[in-house]
């Protein structure tokens, strides 16, 4: 097979209306990709010069975490104006004309969609806190305190602490899942949820591909304000809040993740839909219930596209047990869901340094990622083997990091700047001081580097992408018989016109895998494939993959 000319096909077959089914998501935190204009932050017009290195990745599309106009508290996941890009980043027109660019590249772009909350500096909710009676005075969470002046009840905030703000001018508080400047919105107000949709509609009239939903099962909450329960120690789990925040310490099943949720979901497919080759990919955050709650918000086609959940973003290891229980649990749950999964992003620890990868670890996870059922989501710098950045106490953007330093030391250390070019003043980002610093470790592995070394990271990532696009059977056939064998995961991928095998050496002991009867060919020899007959030796980080055709 020509890889080459079938990567072509393929990537013109994304221009169909499910290009996101199995496809390839590149996720841009834009303050920290490109400064275009020497103030140290990136922007809008800093991604459109880059378009071009994305596209030479092979990814189908791009998300841009937020950049509507906000006061940063959050650094834009408090959104103050839905409609409206925020001076630091640019303008309307600037992205229309990033996106106009991008589509010319073959790229689709997704924007980041926060709408669980907004900013306390939104008008929505300077209008809501103004009175008990007025039109959008039931647009956010408020309840009465308890006889004795406390919260409602015991709900928790990711940020540490009560969820709920005493707010003076109300004598009421308001819910915040969050910071206490991002106010929850209210979605059992039918109101809000037509305002959130319009919303929607005006990014995609202006012609964005989807939305990434940022916290999507957190949009309601129960009417009933019930106590969520005690979560026993054993079953406490980090991967949604570090270990020394209490928000561990409780099961959440009445502050998010509420049934009402469904009907909303499906509105906002309903809306999606009327415009073609659209996609809706939610995040959920649930430590308990994630895969559960994938299964439910991805299931038939009247709800969202796809969702990932936090699984492979934990600072658990990835190991063949871990992999198969993952995927025995969404079967078990979910069997139709469409995961889309990531290793890493702009909330968590980049992952080769959270799982501790040796260099030909972090090269078998991208191929395992390509190789697994679902869409992918790839953070920016994963392609160049960035570890994460050591960002010193007095450096410190994010309160996360602040409020529990030195235990929790944020997520800073992943949204360090981009770095394009080693010897270039911040590493080719910008000319000025940027927001956070530029790491000198990972200046190392800058793109101008890795550019001119055909066996860097940058292009074992190209290959691996290039490997996903040249197999239907890994962008989207079904995954069958995944075993584990001591350190080693298989598993099958196929569809109409082939069948590929996978075999994953995620541990550290050397061990004999038999391959399924037949004929097989090897494919992946450019990316390290080891290769068999009736059988292969897999060492620690080796793999191999084998396919052959189907009729």
């Amino acid at each position: 097979m020509n890889v080459q000319n079938n990567l072509s096909q393929t990537k013109a077959t994304k221009l169909s209306s499910d290009w996101w089914h199995g496809g390839v998501i590149y996720q841009i935190y834009p303050r920290s990709f490109q400064d275009s204009n020497g103030d140290g932050i990136g922007d809008l017009k800093g991604i459109t010069e880059r378009l071009g290195y994305i596209a030479s990745l092979g990814v189908d599309a791009i998300w841009i975490s937020p950049f509507f106009k906000s006061p940063m508290k959050d650094f834009g996941y408090d959104v103050s104006d839905y409609r409206d890009v925020d001076p630091m980043f640019g303008t309307l027109d600037d992205f229309r004309d990033l996106l106009d660019k991008a589509h010319a590249q073959g790229l689709k772009v997704m924007t980041d969609l926060v709408l669980s909350h907004t900013s306390d500096q939104h008008p929505w909710f300077s209008e809501s806190r103004s009175s008990r009676e007025n039109p959008k005075s039931d647009w956010f969470v408020w309840a009465d305190p308890k006889p004795d002046g406390t919260p409602p009840n015991n709900w928790l905030s990711i940020f540490g602490g009560s969820a709920w703000q005493w707010d003076s001018r109300r004598l009421q508080y308001y819910l915040h899942n969050f910071l206490a400047s991002q106010p929850d919105l209210n979605f059992h107000c039918t109101d809000v949820q037509d305002a959130l949709l319009d919303v929607a509609r005006f990014w995609l009239d202006m012609g964005v591909d989807g939305f990434r939903l940022d916290t999507i099962n957190f949009y309601f909450h129960d009417k009933s304000l019930r106590d969520n329960p005690a979560l026993p120690l054993d079953q406490r789990n980090a991967s949604i809040a570090p270990a020394v925040n209490p928000y561990n310490h409780q099961d959440h099943l009445f502050s998010k993740s509420q049934p009402e949720n469904i009907a909303f979901l499906e509105r906002l497919r309903a809306l999606t839909d009327e415009y073609e080759g659209r996609a809706c990919l939610g995040e959920v955050g649930d430590a308990q219930r994630g895969l559960e709650i994938m299964g439910e918000y991805t299931t038939g086609d009247k709800r969202m596209h796809m969702c990932y959940a936090f699984e492979f973003l934990e600072k658990r290891a990835l190991t063949a047990s871990y992999a198969k229980q993952v995927f025995d649990q969404l079967e078990a749950k979910a069997g139709d869901a469409w995961p889309c999964w990531a290793f890493s992003n702009h909330d968590v620890q980049r992952h080769a340094s959270r799982w501790n990868l040796d260099d030909a670890a972090t090269r078998q996870y991208p191929v395992l990622m390509m190789c697994l059922r679902g869409s992918a989501c790839l953070y920016q710098g994963e392609e160049l083997g960035l570890g994460e950045a050591d960002v010193p106490f007095e450096k410190l953007q994010d309160p996360y990091g602040i409020e529990f330093w030195p235990e929790y030391k944020g997520r800073d250390g992943c949204r360090t700047p981009m770095v394009w070019a080693a010897q270039d003043e911040q590493s080719g980002f910008s000319v000025a001081e940027p927001w956070l610093p530029v790491s000198a470790v990972q200046a190392e592995n800058a793109v101008d580097r890795l550019e001119t070394n055909p066996h860097s990271m940058l292009h074992h990532y190209r290959r691996a992408i290039a490997l996903r696009h040249a197999h239907s059977a890994l962008a989207s056939g079904a995954q069958k018989e995944m075993a584990q064998n001591g350190p080693v995961l298989t598993f099958l991928r196929e569809d109409a016109f082939e069948q590929i095998f996978c075999a994953f050496n995620l541990g550290g002991d050397l061990t004999n895998v038999e391959l399924p009867d037949g004929k097989w060919r090897a494919i992946g020899r450019d990316l390290g494939s080891v290769e068999g007959a009736s059988n292969v030796m897999l060492n620690a980080s080796q793999f191999c993959l084998m396919v052959r055709d189907k009729g």
